[in-house]
């Protein structure tokens, strides 16, 4: 029988948070974790009793989809709060923030540099992305010697078809 090792397992939960996501021009999810326990997670969109993203609630998103601004340009404009920040704000409001010492944040995309200074300082060790992200938190991250490790999405094709499967046949395909 095959599982996905760990980072593909949790990147998969990362991107299934995505699915949440109300920004209308990028779809973000992460997952914070701790000696293989999910602590935590996030996507990013407008905050708790605010208009969605899609409804309007975000003038800086209204502006990107109309072509009035690129990306990485008016972010202080932006309502939407970030998936790793959710998911670290999600620690504090749930009275787990010490357990995020040592954690593995797992995000669908690199983390900004508001994002990497909140990983960096509730004591996030090792970030696993799927792709860059313009304006990230890199070098940031290097230097507070956090890993940074870039998972190839390949990976995660396999196990996508099995959750997307026939339940009968994807118990099957896996043991095969």
């Amino acid at each position: 029988m095959q599982r996905p090792d760990w980072d593909t397992y949790f990147m998969l939960q990362a991107e299934i948070a995505k699915l949440r996501s109300n920004c209308l021009t990028r779809h973000i999810g992460a997952v914070i974790v701790k000696e293989n326990r999910q602590i935590a997670t996030g996507y990013n969109g407008t905050p708790p009793g605010i208009k969605n993203c899609f409804e309007g609630g975000c003038p800086r998103c209204m502006a990107r989809t109309r072509g009035e601004i690129k990306s990485g340009e008016g972010l202080d404009r932006c309502l939407c709060t970030h998936a790793e920040a959710n998911a670290i704000m999600q620690c504090a409001l749930f009275g787990n923030s010490g357990s995020t010492r040592g954690a593995t944040m797992y995000s669908t995309f690199a983390p900004c540099i508001e994002c990497s200074k909140m990983a960096i300082t509730v004591g996030i060790k090792r970030i696993v992305i799927l792709a860059d992200y313009p304006e990230d938190g890199t070098q940031l991250l290097k230097e507070a010697n956090i890993d940074l490790v870039r998972l190839n999405p390949g990976l995660l094709k396999t196990w996508l078809a099995v959750i997307t499967a026939d339940p009968e046949s994807s118990a099957k395909a896996v043991n095969t």
